[in-house]
């Protein structure tokens, strides 16, 4: 990761004032890649102005969506694409405390993240003093009992909490207020987070100009079932058609075989 010049934009961003980090993710246009397509930037500014508390950044990787498995990827083969995202996103919002909540089913990938984290703690990249910044930050893996409700950002703070996972009412319990132990908290998927690294690289500005104007970027599909070509496939958003993406790039059904229906994500 490092040879690819990983964790080159940790540094750059501890060299900037947290709000400015902010700022260019807000005008990034980057929406969540979980599923609701809140936009990111605005989520970290409902952390109260006035706050005392302690801030907590957690990664949800509970990937619980039946056919669907782009976070699985990341936290497989660039798990430091990650775990570098995470940092940037926790000097930005202030928080020295972040959780990776993966389900029970992804032993592997949870795994994978521990060794990954030990590996950033032993080259300075978390832990105390980041790159001599003054800036700490610790992330702990948390992995969740595989329940599908653990994918809502509250249930999964019930979850990480040690209690049922049942979600809680908003208002009063808007996570950026009153999140992990009733403190701000801020919850970010997998993808949401890897984006933040790239958005530093070039720019908010500069990423703005991928996808539309209203839904910037690129998204990562996982594409499965009768198709010719299978796969895990990232696209400019809006940029292609269901068609394009299951004829063009997926090759067709399988021979023999006719489209009659297509599940956009498995529970639908």
């Amino acid at each position: 990761y490092l040879k690819e010049d990983g964790y080159e934009q940790l540094k750059k961003a501890l060299a900037m004032e947290p709000a400015k980090i902010t700022d260019e993710v807000k005008a990034s246009g980057l929406r969540g890649r979980g599923g609701a397509g809140f936009p990111t930037g605005v989520k970290w500014g409902f952390i109260p102005p006035t706050n005392t508390k302690p801030v907590y950044l957690i990664c949800n990787a509970d990937e619980s969506e039946p056919g669907t498995f782009k976070d699985r990827y990341i936290i497989h083969q660039d798990p430091h694409q990650l775990i570098e995202g995470m940092a940037i996103s926790c000097f930005a919002v202030g928080a020295k405390l972040a959780y990776i909540y993966i389900r029970e089913e992804f032993p592997e990938g949870a795994a994978i993240l521990e060794k990954a984290i030990a590996d950033a703690h032993e080259k300075g990249f978390l832990g105390k003093n980041i790159q001599g910044s003054g800036f700490d930050l610790e992330i702990y893996v948390h992995r969740g009992a595989g329940a599908y409700i653990c994918g809502e950002e509250t249930g999964l703070i019930e979850s990480l909490e040690g209690k049922r996972p049942y979600p809680r009412i908003k208002p009063p319990y808007f996570p950026a207020a009153l999140g992990l132990y009733m403190c701000p908290t801020i919850v970010n998927n997998v993808e949401s987070l890897c984006h933040v690294k790239h958005i530093i690289k070039m720019g908010g500005e500069k990423y703005a100009e991928l996808g539309t104007p209203r839904n910037t970027g690129t998204r990562i599909l996982s594409v499965s079932g009768d198709v010719r070509k299978p796969g895990y496939y990232e696209i400019e958003v809006g940029k292609m058609t269901m068609g394009e993406l299951l004829n063009d790039v997926c090759g067709g059904p399988l021979e023999g075989r006719t489209f009659k229906a297509v599940i956009p994500g498995g529970s639908s």
